[in-house]
């Protein structure tokens, strides 16, 4: 019995330790399982997630590359100057100077191409060279511009291959920074830029991609990849690079231990968490500094455009709404560009920035808008005018830049906000009174008010009425007598444009300069000179006098259509004298210099118009070699008032006297002073006292009457 149960002890001692042996190796082995599949799925899972972090680092890097030529593409399309000049006959010529010279070496882009409504290329240019982009480019391109062809969109952005070359382009319609524009086709601007090894060598060190390529053609087996697409969707190029397999070289690591393998497990653990946390912050200080990027000029540090929309927006500020918004223009910024190199300019740009910082207080954010556009918003109370008034007076005083003293000046444009208003109308308010600020004659501060747009919207559809005059003939020329001083005989005439509309008259005054500004003086100029050789064609002892815009001066193509014009209408050129201000030839000497040369080799005479109102030295009279002076109309009617007034008179004669130049004197009115420029030496009268402006008619009956006497 004893035995039996010792037996049965033993027996049940033995189940029990199996059983307890089974199951821990039961245990051991699910728990080895577990271990080993849990270590095989984090192998695995750690190899999938670096493959997705790769890829979505590629992901984040084509998209920062997107969105820098978007920036780039955007900053020079949404662009007053750009939108008026490619309106105009320099169109071309602007773009190169702005564009296409730029892409020869140029971090941001590597080709511009503006191209019409149409599709017709203004201007195409790959590393500041010239060629067909719809021969290079193809159909992606004309897609490409099509979809770019409306306003207020965003830039149409997509990758293309060219000779084994990927680029990446951009295009977007050129408009004025403006709410809303009354067209429907726009020039296009597209900027492109290759994607070079180098590039391609940029994000791999940035985005933490170890041996990334590009390939055009298929992806090599085993390597992780990135499809590049082209407008139409299809699949133009891959990033590819390989996998770096974090999780199958921990497990190689810890496969000889799996004695530890809990421990190395929680290790693992552990470290993935720190990798992860480490590679999130890292992305996150990347993505700081994209958004920096992006709303911030690099020049200066100070917010940009993109910016200063946020912070109007209320997307960038604090608590305290903005009360106003000034826009600040540098006066004479590009007379220093030009003098001294676009280093001094840009160490300017950095002291202006300084100089606002040191004016704005806690309550006023200071931003840079391009070129040398400043904005302040401003917070809180205060007097906008008298802070406009002060930051004029603080950008007038000196800088000093390497011991060079430069001196600038600042035009004001400020407007006050309101919530109804969004941010794009308030800079838009801003802008209009900036440009009214330059317009009145420089270093003031306007205030935004409803005139502002009321005359804006009078001049536009002032300037499509001369649009439409000019292309109809509707502007034709009148003829004011220039008589012989000394037998008070017609020896000349003087063409004039006249404008007459269904409303009244429109004075020179109003249409010339708006014709300047609206890119139309070219076409008003030549149009004017054509009517009046023709007309004079006929007054063969006369000469003609015709008045010509610098701007038409300082177009190349200025003297060869002139000529052609005279050979076409068999006019003499000696009997043609093209008159201009004094101002040409400070602004453009050498371009003046010129026009002035190639006329003069057929004939051709040059006087220098309203001399005494402006600045020209004798040194330029002597300089120019002009055949003609005209005395402007104030010194003729100073000359009645005082001894002083009629000696400065008698000086200026005699200065041209002594420089052997024939003068003509405008705005004769009386007999005193008729007698007067007689007794001085005046050679040639004009004014309402010989002659006042008349038709083509009235001038014959005067030639037959004076015939006839």
């Amino acid at each position: 019995m004893y035995r039996s149960l010792r037996r049965f002890s033993s027996y049940h001692s033995n189940w029990q330790i199996g059983t307890v042996t089974a199951l821990f190796v039961l245990i051991a082995t699910v728990l080895s399982a577990l271990v080993t599949h849990s270590i095989l799925e984090m192998r695995r899972s750690a190899d999938a997630m670096d493959d997705q972090r790769a890829t979505k680092a590629a992901e984040v890097a084509l998209l920062s590359m997107k969105q820098r030529l978007a920036a780039t593409v955007r900053d020079n399309a949404v662009w007053d100057d750009a939108y008026s000049a490619m309106d105009g006959a320099n169109a071309a010529s602007w773009a190169f100077e702005n564009w296409g010279k730029t892409s020869e070496d140029y971090e941001l882009y590597d080709g511009a191409v503006v191209t019409a409504w149409d599709g017709t290329v203004i201007s195409a240019h790959w590393k500041g060279v010239s060629f067909d982009p719809f021969s290079v480019l193809g159909s992606d391109f004309a897609e490409q511009i099509r979809r770019a062809n409306q306003f207020g969109a965003d830039p149409v952005l997509a990758f293309q291959a060219v000779d084994n070359k990927l680029l990446l382009v951009g295009s977007l319609a050129i408009q004025p920074y403006a709410e809303t524009v009354d067209a429907t086709a726009f020039n296009i601007l597209t900027f492109f830029k290759l994607v070079t090894p180098e590039v391609v060598a940029g994000i791999s060190n940035e985005y933490q991609l170890p041996d990334l390529s590009l390939t055009l053609a298929r992806t090599e087996p085993g390597l992780l990849h990135l499809p590049i697409t082209r407008i139409t969707g299809e699949t133009v190029a891959h990033l590819q690079w390989p996998r770096e397999l974090p999780g199958t070289r921990v497990f190689q690591q810890v496969s000889a231990y799996l004695s530890t393998a809990l421990l190395v497990f929680t290790l693992f653990l552990i470290g993935i968490l720190a990798a992860g946390s480490f590679e999130a912050a890292r992305l996150r200080r990347l993505a700081a500094r994209e958004k920096w990027n992006a709303t911030h000029d690099r020049l200066s540090g100070l917010l940009n455009r993109a910016g200063l929309l946020d912070l109007l927006k209320g997307r960038d500020r604090e608590t305290t709404p903005p009360s106003s918004l000034h826009l600040i223009d540098l006066d004479g910024f590009k007379q220093v560009n030009d003098a001294w190199g676009h280093a001094i300019g840009d160490e300017l740009i950095k002291l202006v920035a300084q100089r606002l910082l040191g004016i704005c207080d806690e309550h006023a954010r200071v931003a840079r808008l391009g070129g040398d556009e400043f904005a302040i918003v401003k917070s809180g109370e205060g007097d906008a005018l008298l802070f406009s008034e002060e930051l004029i007076s603080e950008l007038g005083k000196p800088f000093d830049i390497g011991g060079r003293i430069i001196e600038i000046g600042a035009s004001v444009g400020f407007v006050f906000a309101d919530d109804k208003v969004d941010a794009l109308e308030l800079l838009r308010r801003a802008d209009m009174s900036l440009y009214q600020a330059k317009e009145s004659g420089r270093g003031k501060a306007i205030e935004y008010s409803r005139s502002l747009d009321e005359e804006r919207d009078r001049l536009s559809s002032l300037e499509g009425q001369l649009r439409a005059a000019i292309k109809n003939g509707a502007i034709r020329p009148v003829f004011q007598p220039l008589v012989s001083a000394s037998n008070g005989l017609i020896c000349g005439v003087e063409a004039l444009a006249r404008w007459q509309t269904p409303a009244g008259f429109v004075s020179p005054e109003v249409f010339i300069p708006l014709a300047e500004r609206a890119g139309l003086i070219d076409a008003l100029g030549l149009s004017m000179l054509e009517q009046a050789v023709t007309t004079a064609k006929g007054w063969e002892s006369l000469e003609l006098s015709v008045n010509v815009s610098p701007i038409q001066l300082c177009n190349p193509l200025f003297p060869t259509q002139v000529i052609d014009l005279l050979e076409r209408e068999k006019f003499d050129p000696t009997r043609l004298t093209l008159e201009i201000t004094e101002g040409v030839l400070m602004s453009n000497p050498d371009l003046s210099r010129r026009a002035m040369d190639r006329l003069r080799e057929v004939g051709i005479k040059f006087a220098l118009d309203d001399f005494g109102c402006g600045y020209a030295s004798i040194g330029a009279l002597r300089q120019f070699g002009f055949e003609r002076m005209k005395i402007d109309r104030s010194l003729v009617w100073a000359s009645g008032g005082s001894e002083q007034g009629s000696g400065v008179l008698e000086a200026t004669i005699a200065l041209a006297a002594a420089l052997e130049i024939p003068v003509t004197a405008e705005g004769v009115e009386t007999s005193t002073q008729a007698s007067l420029l007689r007794s001085a030496g005046c050679q040639q009268l004009q004014g309402y006292l010989v002659g006042k402006p008349m038709s083509a008619d009235e001038l014959g009956r005067s030639l037959s009457r004076e015939a006839a006497a």
